[in-house]
């Protein structure tokens, strides 16, 4: 493999960038327990784009499960691959709880959290890189959340159970533009209550 790109994403930062068919993105939470929110769009047609429900569904109908691990495939809307998880040394990545935002954070941890930043605003100064607004925000990917969910069917964030220098890695099923908001949550266990940077490798 070659190494096209190698950075770090500073804690609470957002990121983003194009991996072309077959190139592959390697996602590491260095210090353990950060989440890594992320969204992903056909990167010559950005009306398709990442569709949880779509990969869900037909996820549930090969193993039943409602986590993204190795072998995992990504759906778009149009039901075509978009990314497959290739690697994963974590074995639970969230599609189900959506992004943090300055409302959620508001109606959950209360009115003194309404300012505090979040992915939400992460994801739409990316989208504005590429012609795109907060009307074009889907469902997204958590990678290293850990979203149990419980038999009365609630979700709940607990803590992350990633090791320092977990990774996960996904292989572009077609041009993927993938944005990431490095989640700077602290009023929930998603991060461990103390965002941290990541690191993102990308290989031909």
């Amino acid at each position: 493999m070659t190494i096209i790109s190698d950075i770090h994403v500073p804690a609470r930062a957002p990121y983003s960038a194009v991996l072309k068919k077959g190139q592959t993105i390697r996602i590491v939470d260095l210090q353990s327990q950060q989440a890594v929110d992320a969204l992903f769009y056909n990167a010559q047609d950005t009306t398709e784009r990442y569709s949880a429900q779509d990969t869900l569904a037909a996820q549930a109908a090969q193993d039943g499960r409602y986590d993204l691990t190795t072998g995992s495939v990504l759906l778009s809307n149009e039901g075509r691959a978009m990314l497959k998880i290739t690697a994963d040394t974590c074995g639970f990545h969230d599609t189900c709880a959506g992004a943090c935002s300055c409302e959620s954070n508001t109606v959950r941890f209360g009115h003194e959290t309404r300012f505090m930043h979040s992915c939400r605003e992460n994801f739409i100064a990316e989208l504005g890189k590429y012609g795109m607004s907060k009307r074009d925000l889907v469902s997204n990917v958590n990678f290293f959340m850990n979203v149990p969910i419980r038999p009365n069917g609630e979700l709940t964030v607990d803590d992350g159970v990633s090791d320092p220098g977990g990774y996960v890695e996904l292989r572009a099923e077609m041009d993927v533009l993938v944005l990431i908001s490095n989640c700077p949550q602290v009023n929930n266990p998603c991060n461990g209550f103390t965002p941290t940077p990541i690191q993102i490798i990308i290989s031909e």
